[in-house]
């Protein structure tokens, strides 16, 4: 039996395999936007996270969430990065499973910090060999009816070359923008643009180890401040999915893999 010791605490490699690290929960979040268009009320968007498929070898649990993510029936898809761990070569493992996402807007993804330290081209390559677009400083404006919603996605802001005047450069008029970005910390700075509505993270994986009273022992920089869960900062709605892999080790306590059902809703 393996035993590792964080933070002052010993805990056995079998209770992450085998207990929280082997299970997803469906996150269910209501959104509250003001003067969201009729067409727009109870849009439904699922987020997925964090797969790092090559660690630890967790492939039931990806196919799970996949499974639980297409069940939800969305109207879009989103992935915020991190699919690999340290190898790159790993994504043509993933990239089949990742394909058969449905939603009825699309699927799309963004690139995390570990895919831009292996081979950001590799990864992206695959991901859209299969038919999933990969967006890198740049948006696309998905028609609603008559309502247009503008999902923007930036690159890796800890170890990209992130662009956000270049990710909204074709944003249309009125239209309600959602901001895919890894690291969510970067929010404080989005925020101040004033035209993103939401913005969607990852990376902090929750900090897969949670105190009783649910503080994380360890966080990674850029994911301290907005760990996990809904924040309002400054007027713009982050939530940060907990993701589904497991990195730098294999086991969950108190915070269990995540798959995010977002239902946008008009403002009381």
């Amino acid at each position: 039996m393996a035993t590792y010791a964080v933070a002052g605490f010993a805990l056995h490699q079998e209770v992450g395999r085998l207990g929280e690290a082997a299970s997803v929960t469906v996150e269910q979040v209501q959104i509250p936007l003001k003067d969201l268009p009729f067409a727009l009320e109870g849009f439904r968007i699922v987020q997925i996270s964090d797969i790092h498929i090559d660690s630890y070898r967790q492939i039931e649990v990806v196919q799970e969430a996949i499974a639980l993510v297409n069940s939800l029936q969305p109207d879009i898809i989103v992935l915020a990065g991190d699919y690999v761990s340290r190898k790159a070569e790993a994504i043509s493992e993933l990239a089949p499973m990742v394909a058969s996402l449905n939603a009825k807007h699309g699927v799309f993804a963004i690139l995390g910090n570990h895919d831009i330290w292996t081979n950001p081209v590799l990864i992206r390559d695959r991901l859209e060999k299969v038919g999933l677009p990969v967006l890198v400083n740049e948006g696309v404006p998905l028609r609603v009816d008559k309502d247009v919603i503008y999902l923007a996605g930036l690159d890796d802001c800890w170890s990209g070359q992130p662009d956000l005047k270049a990710t909204l450069n074709k944003l249309p008029p009125g239209a309600l923008t959602i901001l895919l970005a890894h690291e969510p910390d970067f929010a404080d700075t989005f925020a101040l643009d004033g035209r993103i509505s939401l913005q969607l993270s990852g990376h902090t994986h929750g900090g897969q180890m949670r105190l009783p009273g649910h503080k994380a022992i360890i966080l990674p920089p850029h994911g301290k401040k907005y760990d996990q869960g809904l924040y309002n900062v400054n007027g713009m709605w982050l939530y940060t999915n907990r993701g589904i892999g497991l990195w730098p080790v294999p086991y969950r306590v108190n915070c269990p893999a995540e798959v995010t059902e977002i239902t946008l809703v008009g403002a009381q």
